[in-house]
């Protein structure tokens, strides 16, 4: 296991890194909130551990950052303070566990295993991309070429059917079934003016169409048409 280890104690931090590397996990260490936060965005690490009162930013402002950037790393609080209050703040700020100091290793440990099942249980594929247009399934954010684009919810769903399906011709009766849970109708108007919305926000300002209409038959989302 790759662990990301954000703590300001030398002392603990030196116990965890030691107790944590000679159970057969890799780890890094950040010693002030930053730095973890640079770290868990630039690496690829299977768990976070993250003390709550750090410098230069403390961890719920570095969970919450993470959270806000889709990032889905599984993370282990560590705070001395163990009010009831304490703790339903660092879990609502997108903490997946929280230990209170003191704690035996051993509970941490087992901790960390119980994070990495769990994030083993969930469906890998969290973005769907196609060319440089990219969607946050988590945090439903779709932005292409770096830029965010705000789409209506409706455009999403329809966004997300057609990347689910790219490169495939998806016919009009099959929008209307699984988008809209609607039986065909021939004389609804409804897909062509979702699509003409959702191609003016994720095509118009762009050098490359992505979103393509094959008359009488249906539409394709592809790179290469």
């Amino acid at each position: 296991m790759r662990i990301l280890l954000v703590e300001d104690d030398e002392q603990a931090a030196a116990y965890l890194v030691k107790g944590l590397n000679e159970s057969g996990h890799n780890v890094d260490h950040a010693a002030d909130g930053q730095v973890g936060l640079d770290l868990a965005v630039s690496g690829h690490y299977d768990v976070l551990v993250v003390d709550r009162m750090l410098p230069k930013r403390d961890g719920l402002s570095l969970v919450r950052m993470l959270r806000a950037d889709g990032n889905i790393t599984p993370i282990l609080l560590l705070s001395a303070l163990g009010e009831v209050d304490d703790r339903v703040e660092g879990l609502r700020s997108g903490g997946d566990d929280y230990l209170v100091k003191p704690y035996a290793f051993a509970e941490l440990l087992a901790r960390l295993d119980v994070l990495m099942r769990r994030n083993q249980d969930k469906p890998a594929d969290r973005r769907l991309h196609i060319a440089d247009l990219e969607l946050n399934l988590l945090n439903h954010k779709v932005s292409r070429a770096g830029r965010l684009l705000r789409l209506q919810p409706m455009e999403l769903r329809l966004l997300e059917f057609l990347m689910r399906h790219t490169g495939q011709i998806v016919t009009r009766t099959m929008l209307l079934e699984q988008v809209w849970d609607l039986h065909f109708d021939p004389q609804t108007n409804v897909i062509d003016t979702q699509i003409s919305r959702l191609r003016a926000k994720i095509d118009k300002d762009f050098d490359k169409p992505l979103l393509h209409t094959l008359r009488g038959i249906g539409y394709k989302l592809d790179e290469n048409p």
